[in-house]
């Protein structure tokens, strides 16, 4: 992976989120490949995820640990990781195992409710986005319309300190985090458009996770 990779580590409450850009070349290949599943209902069958995962979605499935490889995903993944982690810690990754990585095709009033993940770390990014997501909103509100945005949640809300994180989704755009951290995706409305995301979990060095192992 030649791409320079450009990132933010965004503190908006207890734990930190590492925000980075999916290189073109990684981002194209991952959206090919989901049209060529989408045109395969028996591969579609073989890889299909939903009765694993929390969403009321209109598809959900795994990818194959070979295009997880020859797409760049998981050597983009592990740079970022070694990234932030050094970052937030100082110390140096030497494992880096992902258990699985899926893609979630979500379309007009479908959700993923508030959820956590398995593993350590954990993400969530945007392969391909509706034109709009619609502009629905309740009369005589003037909150911002949340159909389509992912939101982070943690704790409650306090002084200084914020419960929630909520997300506009930008084509490229992947979230890295703890995964103990809840999030949920809200419905959209006014589109028959697809909402394409991309999440995994994996492992790292235990001595580095586990903060309560006395190291």
């Amino acid at each position: 992976m030649s791409e320079q990779v450009n990132y933010q580590v965004i503190r908006s409450f207890g734990p930190s989120v590492f925000k980075v850009k999916i290189p073109d070349s990684i981002l194209n290949h991952l959206n090919s490949y989901v049209e060529e599943i989408i045109q395969n209902k028996k591969k579609q069958a073989e890889l299909n995820w939903a009765h694993k995962l929390a969403g009321d979605v209109t598809e959900e499935f795994i990818l194959e640990k070979e295009i997880i490889e020859k797409s760049g995903w998981l050597k983009f993944l592990s740079i970022c990781v070694q990234k932030w982690i050094g970052i937030e810690t100082q110390k140096k990754i030497t494992k880096f195992n992902v258990d699985r990585s899926w893609i979630v095709r979500q379309f007009q009033n479908e959700y993923n409710p508030t959820h956590w993940h398995n593993g350590h770390i954990s993400g969530a990014g945007f392969l391909k986005l509706p034109k709009s997501f619609g502009d629905h909103k309740q009369k005589g509100k003037d909150s911002d319309y949340s159909g389509g945005k992912l939101q982070l949640i943690h704790g409650s809300r306090m002084f200084l300190c914020d419960s929630t994180l909520t997300i506009k989704p930008e084509v490229g755009d992947f979230y890295f985090f703890p995964n103990y951290l809840m999030h949920t995706v809200y419905p959209f409305k006014n589109t028959n458009e697809e909402r394409r995301s991309i999440s995994f979990n994996a492992t790292i060095d235990n001595n580095i996770y586990d903060v309560y192992g006395g190291n």
